[in-house]
């Protein structure tokens, strides 16, 4: 009895954080990914943000593009405030500034994947191609978390 017991209870630590073991740092020359995702799609939802942190250890760089086997696009986009109204635009870079980090997050910097292929499930991980304008090319694997609100563009 005691054993079912602790089989349970490691079945369910195991589900409770098996959405940390799909996270995956990587790293090319002096850039190092981390926390990177993105969210859950609906059915016809054709966009979505991808989310990470970029530290870099190095002379300044910059990420100049990025790319996906789930979507059609991938773009760079930044929001900002212009009045009381927030805009969303595609960018042709994103400085990371040597010796320093760039956080891409909601509201702010991100990537942006464009004409979705099929929804992004929770639990999924979505292969993006980082390529950087110094460092090169580096693929992370980007988890797919729950959501309830799908992002809008």
């Amino acid at each position: 009895m005691e054993s079912k017991v602790l089989v349970t209870m490691f079945a369910v630590m195991g589900i409770a954080f098996s959405g940390a073991s799909y996270a995956q740092n990587a790293s090319v020359g002096a850039i190092k990914i981390e926390n990177a995702y993105t969210r859950a799609t609906a059915p016809g939802q054709q966009v979505a943000g991808g989310f990470l942190k970029i530290e870099n250890k190095g002379a300044a760089d910059q990420l100049i593009s990025a790319s996906s086997p789930v979507a059609g696009e991938v773009q760079l986009h930044e929001m900002a405030m212009e009045g009381n109204v927030m805009k969303m635009r595609q960018v042709k870079d994103i400085a990371v500034p040597a010796n320093g980090a760039v956080e891409l997050k909601p509201g702010g910097l991100h990537i942006m994947f464009m004409n979705i292929k099929a929804p992004l499930a929770a639990g999924e991980t979505v292969p993006v191609k980082l390529k950087f304008a110094k460092a090169g090319e580096v693929e992370v694997k980007f988890p797919v978390n729950t959501t309830t609100m799908p992002m809008k563009h």
